[in-house]
């Protein structure tokens, strides 16, 4: 919910927001602490990776930089009436997210002309560079397929003897039979429904073995501080809630087939469920008390907690990992730091040039290196919302800044961010979301904000779960924007209904069948808070505001497709 400072203030939309996710990613390898093995998502997920380079090869200078051009080119070594005016276009993957135990892997490289040709174009496997600008005609390496005459739309070939697994891949693609140019969709192509793209689908074989550590549990929600602390804040005495439930031995994997994690923390089954409690002056600004006490309402511990910190670099609103949320991970939460750029206390916002102008390295170097220390993987993101931040700057500058902050935790050897790039996912905004993506490189899952605010926001429309987070996760299906990337649901929330006292509680309890019919989100985390909205005699979108809302919610939360068996919430 967008929310600027401290989350009191109350904003207003004259339209529906509807917010957004991405598609599943899978991983093999684990890291500190987390549980050594994982299984993919769906084994019959394929995964949609999208090119990381490409350019055009060839010996006719007049090309120019061909690493940057919107097209690729193909075209017979005699083109154009020039003997020596021979093209191929050269594309490089990076295919990380194939679990180990795959086997029969299967890749298909997809490409976009605009036209029909009489042409035979072959992929083969290249030993060029795709990030040069105008790399020479070599040699080409082994035949991989060929198509004979070239469809308008999508062309592909079969590129399995090259991409066996995870790993960066080149090929190149050649053209004979046809002595003119034939032109395709590059990575730079406005249309990023036409870039490369390479598909890839697997078996399972061997269920790989489960190794039983103490993983970081997941970690519930939490808010910046409304007021700023000017120490470390002192943990919470009062942990860990009581529980209804009866916990699972740690590492029990139920029917043989869940409680793996990845690197990237997606669980193999099932979805983390998770937490914002925003902390107040009544509370002492308490921000671990202000998740127990949730905990101790619903009975059982959150999987993830979500906290919005600044860029002051000062007290719990902008040094954090703080205290309270360095004893939530110790106790085995999973964090997610919205990290947004201003000041909460204040109340000044930072343009996105600021970030990118090297102006705030200090700040991001400090957190970079508070994290790297905190040991364990943590979820990261960068301004979420950012379609809703007009006075930052443009879309091209939220995506510069974001990469230049992912460069710079890289360059301090914070490997275990997690990068989540959150949006709104609101259909007016569907025109800016390709503009809005760093890339793949730069973003580990993908995620969105959907509410069902009913009279909230002066609708009379009582939307499901299932419609409530349906939008805009089929319009990334249909767009591929963040393909092959884990979904979440970084806020969502539901209003009651003044005319059906018992929907609300109804809603909470259909909102597990709603993520199982949406398989692709994987974490979920309730924005337990006011927000932009206001509480009164038809509005309020909090959890907790009455024992039947309470009730539901903590029936959705016993759901064995949200009760993962590795750590904290079993």
């Amino acid at each position: 919910m967008t929310r600027h400072g401290l989350h009191r203030i109350t904003r207003f939309r004259s339209a529906p927001r509807r917010k957004a996710i991405a598609i599943g990613v899978v991983g093999g390898s684990v890291v500190a602490g987390v549980v050594a093995t994982m299984m993919p998502l769906l084994a019959s997920d394929d995964l949609s990776i999208r090119a990381v380079a490409d350019t055009t090869a060839t010996a006719v200078s007049q090309d120019g930089d061909n690493a940057t051009k919107t097209t690729l080119a193909t075209c017979a070594t005699r083109c154009d009436g020039n003997p020596r005016g021979g093209r191929e276009a050269v594309i490089e993957f990076a295919v990380t997210t194939v679990p180990a135990a795959a086997v029969n892997v299967r890749a298909t490289l997809r490409m976009h002309a605009w036209q029909q040709f009489p042409a035979t174009v072959t992929a083969h496997a290249s030993p060029l560079s795709a990030r040069e600008s105008r790399p020479p005609l070599a040699t080409a390496g082994a035949v991989l397929d060929s198509v004979s005459g070239v469809a308008k739309g999508f062309n592909e070939w079969d590129i399995s003897k090259l991409v066996t697994g995870n790993g960066t891949w080149t090929v190149a693609l050649a053209q004979t039979g046809l002595e003119s140019r034939v032109y395709w969709a590059s990575v730079e192509n406005r249309n990023p429904d036409l870039r490369p793209s390479l598909v890839i689908s697997y078996d399972i074989g061997t269920r790989p073995s489960s190794v039983t550590t103490t993983r970081p549990a997941p970690p519930p929600s939490a808010a910046p501080s409304a007021a700023p602390t000017t120490g470390a804040p002192k943990p919470s005495a009062t942990i860990a809630p009581s529980r209804t439930a009866t916990p699972s031995p740690s590492g029990t994997l139920p029917d043989g087939r869940c409680g793996s994690v990845s690197d990237k923390l997606v669980p193999s089954c099932g979805a983390w469920w998770g937490m914002y409690s925003p902390a107040g002056a009544s509370g002492g600004w308490d921000h671990g008390k202000a998740v127990t006490d949730v905990e101790a309402q619903v009975g059982r511990k959150f999987d993830i907690v979500h906290r919005y910190h600044d860029f002051s670099n000062a007290g719990s609103n902008g040094a954090f990992p703080d205290a309270y949320e360095t004893q939530q991970m110790r106790e085995g939460r999973l964090m997610f730091f919205a990290w947004e750029s201003r000041d909460f206390s204040a109340g000044t916002t930072m343009k996105w040039s600021e970030i990118y102008s090297g102006r705030q390295d200090a700040t991001i170097d400090a957190v970079a290196g508070r994290i790297r220390a905190a040991g364990v993987p943590v979820f990261m993101g960068f301004d979420h919302e950012p379609e809703d931040e007009p006075n930052k700057g443009g879309d091209a500058d939220f995506v510069r800044a974001w990469r230049y902050v992912h460069e710079r935790f890289a360059k301090a050897g914070a490997t275990n961010a997690v990068w989540v790039w959150t949006m709104m996912g609101w259909s007016g905004h569907y025109s800016r979301y390709a503009g809005l993506y760093p890339g793949d490189r730069y973003v580990d899952w993908v995620a969105y904000d959907p509410y069902n605010f009913h009279v909230c926001n002066g609708s009379t429309v009582w939307k499901s779960p299932s419609t409530t987070v349906g939008g805009f996760y089929d319009w990334l299906d249909a767009n591929g924007i963040g393909a092959g990337k884990p979904r979440m649901l970084a806020e969502f929330g539901t209003n009651f209904n003044s005319a059906d006292l018992g929907a609300k509680q109804r809603w909470f309890q259909d909102f597990p069948a709603a993520l199982k019919a949406h398989p692709k989100i994987k974490a979920a985390i309730y924005f337990n808070s006011p927000g932009m909205t206001s509480r009164t005699a038809t509005c309020d979108m909090t959890m907790n505001h009455d024992a039947a809302a309470v009730a539901g919610f903590a029936k959705a939360g016993q759901d064995p497709y949200l009760r993962q068996p590795t750590g904290g919430s079993r």
